[in-house]
């Protein structure tokens, strides 16, 4: 009984075969179906190591929406070297919401000499190279999201000669916390005293002719700070043409979470516009001599997260290349056959016409031609 159930159930399940099996005596083969067999199989090789290769790569995603922290604080990242004795100089931020100085403690001021070594300028010149490369090329900021933490510090290397050249710079750098509203980052000549009204700085002892705000940033940023990311300002270089010259960056600053396979982490992206212009107030160009940062913070907030093709989504891709192909060339094979039987029909059917006999009249006649003496009867 169990046998007839089997033999049954293996019956039942042949019946319900959907890829019927031809005898090997049915099938032909043929040179010109081997031809298109073989550029089938080249094929889906080919197209199967291409999305192979699209299936290991990742892509980023963007995802925005409105930033609801108002009470955290912003941290700002300083690397900045000025072409000033560092007791000439004082840098701090003016917070325009509560109209006060921010405290600048956390910034170090540091004796350095402005001109870089060999290998400090290589350095600054391979920057400058990758920020122009950034500009026109706005998909390599995804490499570097995804390349953050792996790659090398972008941190200016160490003068690596022992000039005997006495220090004539200032390099502040370090980080300091502020409110996340807009604000002015700025550096200017004096150190910056209390004053009930709000702010100002100790500048009557320094002589015009020693005004140089000739600088460089190494490094700025906004956030959390992450190796391997470079900022639009990192490398910048100005020279100062005049002593009462000022140097304004008016930057937006967007709040980004970043959430890649290697780190998950809260920075900020920004854009910056540039302006500088010489200060003469007989002139009508007023001001104040120095670098000024102003930012402000965007209301949005961007998500930026790593994806992968998934595995069912790679098997589909695969399975539809591999039967597209099959039913493709299936199809044009056969279409060629069918116009290459056409056209050896017609030439066939040409080559049997009888042909035509003369006739004294000058008729032609298309009767076969007359028997000979050696024609049977």
């Amino acid at each position: 009984m169990r046998r007839l159930n089997r033999k049954k159930t293996l019956n039942l399940m042949k019946e319900l075969d959907a890829f019927p099996k031809v005898p090997e005596s049915y099938v032909e083969t043929t040179a010109s179906g081997g031809t298109v067999s073989l550029i089938a199989f080249t094929t889906i090789a080919f197209l199967t190591i291409m999305e192979f290769t699209v299936y290991q790569d990742t892509w980023m995603k963007y995802e925005y929406e409105v930033d609801k922290d108002f009470t955290s604080k912003l941290r700002i990242n300083i690397d900045i070297t000025v072409a000033m004795k560092c007791q000439y100089v004082g840098a701090d931020v003016l917070d325009l919401a509560e109209t006060m100085v921010a405290s600048a403690d956390g910034l170090i001021y540091e004796p350095v000499i402005f001109d870089l070594s060999p290998q400090q300028k290589e350095w600054q010149r391979m920057l400058q190279v990758i920020q122009s490369r950034l500009q026109e090329e706005h998909s390599l900021q995804d490499v570097i999201f995804k390349s953050a933490f792996k790659s090398g510090s972008t941190a200016q290397p160490p003068r690596e000669d022992n000039s005997l050249k006495s220090p004539d710079a200032c390099r502040i750098h370090g980080h300091l916390y502020v409110n996340k509203v807009a604000g002015n980052f700025h550096i200017t000549v004096g150190k910056a005293i209390p004053h009930p009204r709000g702010h100002a700085h100790l500048a009557a002892l320094v002589s015009h002719e020693s005004y140089n705000f000739s600088h460089r940033i190494d490094h700025l940023s906004f956030g959390e700070l992450i190796p391997g990311i470079i900022n639009p300002l990192d490398g910048t270089e100005k020279i100062a043409s005049d002593h009462n010259q000022m140097f304004q960056y008016f930057i937006t600053v967007v709040p980004t979470k970043l959430h890649t396979y290697k780190i998950s982490a809260e920075t900020h992206q920004f854009s910056v516009t540039e302006r500088e212009r010489v200060i003469n107030h007989a002139a009508g160009s007023h001001g104040v001599s120095g670098i000024f940062m102003k930012y402000d913070i965007s209301s949005l907030m961007v998500t930026v997260t790593e994806e992968h093709m998934p595995f069912w989504q790679f098997l589909v891709r695969l399975c539809g290349i591999i039967g597209g192909i099959f039913s493709t060339t299936g199809i044009l094979h056969g279409f060629g056959r069918f116009v290459a039987e056409i056209i050896f029909c017609r030439f066939r059917l040409g080559s049997n016409k009888s042909t035509s006999v003369p006739l004294p009249d000058d008729h032609t006649s298309n009767h076969l031609p007359p028997l000979t003496d050696n024609s049977t009867h």
